[in-house]
């Protein structure tokens, strides 16, 4: 059921410092960076495949966010919740709906379904941050 796990989401507290370190100490490449209505949040490549990280101002909590892409959103959950998953919140990213929930043992997961495959490169190159 679970497909590629493509992000990372890690709560930051100054996503500008963050990104600084992950580009010019780790020597990740910024993907993007955006500062635009409440949100700010960059993508950076440690690797030349997934997982792709955010740091995220927006992310509450310490625990990053682990982002798995399911072929079938409505599918998935129902698979999940017949095995005793508790929906979590479900929102959208720009990739597409996403259900998020956490772990007994706290960690957080998501699982979306890629519906808007386009627009992470139409993002690339924008540094707002």
């Amino acid at each position: 059921m679970f497909g590629q796990l493509d992000y990372v989401y890690m709560p930051s507290r100054d996503v500008a410092a963050d990104l600084a370190f992950f580009t010019d100490v780790l020597g990740g490449r910024c993907m993007f960076a955006i500062d635009s209505m409440g949100t700010r949040v960059a993508m950076v490549a440690l690797t030349d495949g997934p997982p792709r990280l955010l740091l995220a101002r927006h992310l509450e909590g310490e625990t990053p966010v682990l982002v798995y892409r399911v072929e079938d959103l409505a599918a998935a959950s129902k698979e999940l919740r017949d095995r005793g998953w508790r929906d979590g919140h479900s929102l959208e990213i720009p990739q597409g709906p996403v259900r998020s929930f956490t772990a007994p043992g706290g960690q957080r997961l998501a699982i979306y379904q890629l519906t808007r495959p386009g627009v992470e490169a139409s993002f690339e190159g924008r540094r707002e941050v």
